[in-house]
């Protein structure tokens, strides 16, 4: 929540990230962060259709085989998938229907450009949390900040 006391500002960096960063900060790493245990696979839930379910297993056996997919980030999952889906209806729609659908006092814009475009935001929220897109992914890292040495006898 913006501007509550203690919230704002940057999301902290997990300790395990910190760590494999070499603690470029220098300080002191939280040792009583929770850990949970990586899922080494997962099935799709059942009330999923057939484009989020698909979608399900594509991620998941890559967050998987990174070792990052825990237990507490499966709803990111769900909504990642589902938004997808929806997407992926909405814009099934759109090219069916056209910008304009005809109604009684005359033409307005199709709703499914509204829903398609409300779906990419929740799809890029959710997966950014889980690293899906080169950005976030290279924020969870920790890369692409360190400043390279300006001394050229430094690995002699």
């Amino acid at each position: 929540m913006a501007g509550a006391a203690g919230r704002s500002g940057r999301k902290p960096k997990p300790t395990k990230l910190k760590a494999l960063a070499g603690n470029p900060g220098k300080r002191a790493l939280n040792k009583d962060e929770p850990e949970f245990k990586a899922i080494r696979s997962v099935e799709p839930p059942e009330w999923l259709d057939e484009i989020a379910a698909t979608m399900w297993v594509t991620i998941t056996e890559q967050l998987c085989g990174a070792g990052v997919l825990q237990v507490t980030d499966l709803h990111n999952v769900e909504a990642f998938c589902a938004a997808y889906s929806r997407w992926r209806q909405a814009e099934a729609a759109c090219a069916k229907h056209g910008v304009l659908i005809a109604t009684e006092s005359g033409y307005t814009k199709n709703p499914a450009f509204t829903a398609a475009a409300e779906s990419l935001r929740q799809m890029a929220t959710f997966g950014a949390l889980l690293g899906l897109d080169p950005s976030s992914r290279s924020r969870l890292i920790g890369g692409g900040n360190k400043k390279k040495p300006d001394n050229p006898f430094t690995n002699l």
